[in-house]
């Protein structure tokens, strides 16, 4: 005749693994709660946010050598003599032609 050997699991076991797996289930949805985006939208509770920066556009074309040192001497990043001098250096690398 076959038995079982040992009697299984005690109650304080049951309880464990019963515990266990609650705390497992609870940890799971509290990660998917917080990892999904925010769902109160315009709740008085909700902290304002600040907005995202956009990426920056690609432009079709990269900026010419003229128009970086035009920008440069309009944001004040370098000065009239700097300008003309690099400017005539620009000139003169493209053979006299603008």
């Amino acid at each position: 005749m076959m038995g079982w050997y040992g009697g299984g699991m005690a109650g304080g076991a049951w309880i464990f693994m019963g515990l266990f797996w609650i705390v497992l289930i609870a940890a799971i949805i509290w990660l998917v709660v917080r990892l999904l985006p925010s769902g109160n939208h315009g709740h008085a509770t909700s902290a304002p946010t600040a907005p995202l920066a956009s990426p920056p556009v690609a432009s079709p074309r990269p900026d010419s050598p003229m128009e970086i040192l035009d920008r440069r001497l309009a944001l004040g990043e370098i000065d009239l003599e700097t300008y003309q001098a690099h400017r005539a250096a620009i000139v003169a690398s493209r053979g006299g032609v603008q």
